[in-house]
This record gives C-alpha cells, structure tokens and sequence, in this order.
C-alpha cells in the first residue's frame, strides 16, 4: 500500500519551533512506508501511578497488564532504535516510580540522546532530585493542573499541590546551589474549563518554584463513549468552545509571564491562543500535519507499539491501537508492516484512524 506524494503547507514558524528530531521528513513526500527509522522514541517506564486522574483513562481502566520496565526491557527497547535522537520516558504512569530510572537516562545520555519525561512530582524527594541532576536529564515536565489545591484535588485526585510546591522549590534551590542548568523544569496545563481561570496565578506559581516555562497542554477525550467516565469528556475542554473568558484569562496570564521572566506557551510548539484558536478547524483535514508515524514511536513498559502518545487518551478501543510488540518482533520490520503502513495512508486520507479524527479538530495537533 503505497501513497502518492501530496502539497501540504505546515506553517514554517510551527516546524522552526520543533525538535529537529521531530522534522528532519519532508511532510510532502509521505507516503504508507516510512524511510527513516524514528529519531523520536516514547518508553513508557511504568504503567504504574500513585494518582487517579479524572482525565487519564489509566484511572478507569487497564488497558496492559501492570509492568515497570526492567533494566533488561529497557536495553531491548533502546537497542532497536539506532537513530534516536530523542527519548521521552513517559506514558501512561509515573516515572519516578522506576527505581532504573535515573540509570536509563545516564546510558540514553551517553548515546548523546536528549533525555525528557513528565512528573508528577509528588515523588521528588531530595534523593531522586540529586539522582535527576547528577544523570545528565535534559528536562523534567511537571503536570499541574491548578493553582488552587481544590481544583488541583478535583482534577487530580489528591489534595497534594502543596506536597508538589516543596518538592520543586527544594530541587530548584539544590540546581542553584551546584550551578546545575540542567534539567530544565517546565509546569504543564491540561487546559479545562475548570481550571483556564488559574492560568495566571500558575504562571506566578512556576516563578515561585523555580520554573521558567508553563506550557497549556490539549486536553484529549473519548469520542467513542456516550457516557465517558471521569472528566473525560468534551464539555470540559476548550478547543470546541474558545471564548472570550478564555481569551481574558490567557492574556493574562502572557502579561504576567513577560512581568515575571516566565515562558508561556503550548503544546504543540505553539502558543496558548494559537493552540485553541479555531482556524485548524477551517482545514477539511485539520490532522494532516501530523509527522508522528513518520517520526516517532511509542513503546509501553510492555513491549507494545503504539501509534502516538494522544491515541490512548482518544479511543476506547485499546486494541486499534496496537502495531505490534517489539519483545515479539524486531521493530524494523514492526514499523513497515501492513498496521502501521494502513496507519499512514489513512491518515493522509479524508478517513483517518479513529483516534486521529480529533486532532485538530476537538484538540489541538
């Protein structure tokens, strides 16, 4: 199954702003089969997390059965991926709860691969933060979704904000103390209605600590599930409702920002506005501009590939998802094979897969 070169316009600031490893494919010469091997490799250290998220679908059901990534896995796993670039040590769990964790960034650090992974944080103790520092980590994203505790709790499903708040002021204070650049700590949003209007005050908050980005992430539902468990459900979002109260509360919170040194921006190399603006909307096929099955691949604490890390989040039907096992099958072979080239050319089609008709469409790329 091979499909035919296309004309496709991505915004040149967008692509300026990414990762080289995320843009080194022409978006116009896609097709079915992927030249390159990925330079952009997710590892899912643990499927295990010490929180209940209302918008995480581990929090509802088991997608895999529980694994935490031995020492061994993860050298099968790294081994495979000769081009990478990029590692980003996270899926659905928490990172810290992988004992190996610090080891697998200092040897993906000696490959010369710039090393990432979102947190909690309420796991930082002092011990993982000299561990983190002294491994050479390039940057650590920590979700927090709320300044306030109580909304923090709702969304979360932990009154532990202020847990969170002295863990990073401690980790901070310890960088500025070794003269430590790296890593860099950013402080991620899933922008909802429920917590847009604390924008600003997490902004001061990511000062007070330490953190000199905040980032409003998408936030990705079920669009397959009449009744969505949790808060996993477009009436929550933002995307589908931009409205002026969203627009007030953004700029803001850009105001504070410049006032404070504080970088704010969004998922999907974009800004906050950018990211919710309807104009994607206007595209027949707003998910076009996706490089991710060209680009990256997303490997779970059980061997399975995957096609993005948003696909999870936009489908119940778990099982679509999966390309293929790499402890079963060498993923050279895996990332050509009729799944993932079925992938490609649907979602160079007017059809794409089921998890992609939301991209750009319900949330941002």
């Amino acid at each position: 199954m091979v499909q035919s070169p296309m004309v496709l316009n991505v915004p040149r600031d967008t692509l300026a702003s990414l990762p080289a490893a995320y843009t080194f494919v022409d978006p116009n010469a896609r097709g079915a089969i992927a030249v390159h091997l990925p330079r952009v490799v997710f590892i899912e250290v643990t499927n295990h997390c010490n929180l209940l998220c209302e918008t995480c679908p581990r929090t509802f059901v088991t997608y895999e059965p529980p694994q935490t990534l031995s020492w061994e896995n993860f050298l099968r796993i790294v081994e495979q991926f000769p081009e990478m670039q990029r590692a980003v040590l996270h899926g659905i769990g928490e990172p810290l709860m992988n004992q190996e964790l610090a080891r697998m960034i200092e040897y993906l650090k000696a490959r010369n691969v710039t090393v990432l992974f979102n947190s909690n944080a309420t796991l930082l103790s002092e011990a993982w933060g000299r561990k983190l520092i002294a491994s050479g980590l390039d940057e650590m994203r920590v979700s927090i979704d709320g300044a306030n505790p109580k909304t923090y709790a709702r969304i979360r499903g932990a009154p532990l904000l202020h847990k969170i708040v002295e863990n990073l002021e401690r980790f901070t204070a310890r960088q500025r103390e070794l003269n430590a650049s790296a890593p860099r700590v950013s402080i991620w949003m899933t922008g909802m209605r429920e917590n847009i209007g604390e924008l600003p005050d997490l902004v001061r908050l990511a000062a007070r600590v330490g953190g000199r980005e905040v980032y409003l992430q998408r936030m990705v539902y079920y669009l397959d599930s009449a009744n969505p468990p949790g808060l996993m459900e477009r009436g929550h979002a933002l995307f589908d409702d931009f409205d002026a109260t969203v627009d007030r509360m953004i700029a803001e919170a850009e105001t504070i920002a410049r006032e404070l040194g504080v970088t704010l921006r969004s998922s999907g190399a974009t800004d906050p506005r950018q990211s919710l603006a309807a104009s994607q909307r206007a595209d027949p096929r707003p998910w076009l501009p996706c490089l991710r099955p060209w680009t990256t691949a997303y490997v779970t604490a059980n061997g399975n590939c995957l096609p993005c890390c948003i696909s999870p989040f936009a489908t119940t039907d778990y099982e679509s998802l999966k390309m293929g096992n790499l402890f079963k099958q060498d993923f050279q072979k895996l990332w050509n094979d009729e799944r993932y080239q079925k992938w490609r050319a649907e979602l160079l089609s007017d059809a794409p897969p089921a998890p992609c008709k939301g991209c750009g469409v319900h949330w941002s790329l």
